[in-house]
């Protein structure tokens, strides 16, 4: 019944993420209350994602780093300098836009990318050795980032943020690991398919609760908003497709390219929109908070795109095996 599922859930994961999104929009009055379980959901998921990994996976991922400082370029380095640039070519004289699009892409990569990756049988070990590096040098990153793209010095709780992240992540990804290493691989791999459509309809719950917590940003929807949502859109369509060409031309394997697409284009939305919030005017906010109303339809339309890509139909597989 949960293979069944977990079967049923990955169908229509592309039409669930947008239903969660709306449902948190219209339910926020009541959803937003249970913000304080996200952490707690995205520690499971991790957990579950982590499974399918064991330490010398890991291992060997730290000692073939070209795919994980490839993706990181793509984080910190592609992908700011393009939202920067778009950002003066339609928002030149609107700084506080073009802080709030830049800073929408240099906050660390999106945690549920690894479940997206799992979905899609990518590289589950890579995708927690970038997801680990890049949330550990966060605190350093993004400040230094806003600095040199926008001139502004954004202040981090540095050590609280590191304790959410460590319980968020860490944690979760070394017990997950840990039951690979130290017990049978089937066993690891039954837990993984029990936990496996729990995860997914945890995902569905942190998009809506996310979006019940944004939800009073989206009330004054004018001629600007509806452009700086197009355009952030656009940028964060970006960072999965140049994440993608560049794991194409450095001939990665498929596993790999499906790891590097989906961390290299999602970010972790939520810390993005409590700095925007905490730390800059509501108009900086405004293109991180869209940001998150559509991360999980991009990241459900590039997995649709990748099972197009590289999934064979039944004919060619009899011709390549003949």
């Amino acid at each position: 019944m949960l293979q069944s599922l977990n079967a049923f859930l990955g169908k229509w994961m592309p039409l669930l993420t947008p239903v969660s999104v709306i449902i948190g929009v219209i339910l926020a009055g009541f959803l937003h209350h249970f913000s304080f379980l996200v952490p707690w959901i995205f520690a499971a998921m991790t957990f579950t994602g982590s499974l399918t990994s064991n330490f010398k996976s890991v291992k060997h991922t730290i000692t073939h780093p070209l795919s994980l400082i490839l993706t990181l370029a793509v984080l910190h380095l592609i992908t700011p300098i393009w939202a920067f640039a778009i950002g003066h070519l339609f928002f030149q004289n609107d700084p506080l836009t073009i802080t709030g699009l830049t800073l929408a892409v240099v906050i660390p990569t999106g945690i549920t990318s690894v479940i997206w990756v799992s979905m899609y049988k990518g590289n589950v070990p890579l995708t927690l050795a970038i997801i680990l590096l890049d949330t550990l040098l966060s605190p350093f990153l993004v400040p230094f980032s806003m600095s040199l793209f926008v001139g502004e010095t954004v202040h981090l709780e540095i050590w609280g943020m590191m304790k959410g992240l460590l319980g968020m992540i860490v944690l979760p990804s070394i017990a997950g690991m840990a039951i690979n290493q130290f017990y049978s691989k089937s066993v690891a791999e039954k837990w993984n398919k029990t936990l496996a459509p729990f995860s997914k309809l945890g995902l569905a719950a942190v998009v809506g609760i996310n979006s019940s917590v944004v939800a009073p940003y989206l009330r004054h929807i004018d001629k600007k908003f509806i452009q700086i949502a197009l355009t952030i859109f656009f940028i964060a369509l970006s960072g999965y497709f140049f994440a993608w060409i560049l794991g194409v031309i450095t001939k990665r394997n498929k596993d790999e390219v499906i790891g590097m697409i989906y961390t290299g284009g999602m970010r972790n939305i939520s810390a993005g929109a409590v700095l925007a919030v905490s730390f800059f005017p509501p108009q900086v906010a405004v293109p991180v908070v869209i940001g998150m109303l559509f991360q999980q339809i991009l990241a459900a339309f590039y997995g649709q795109l990748i099972k197009m890509v590289y999934s064979k139909p039944a004919s060619i597989k009899a011709m390549v095996k003949h």
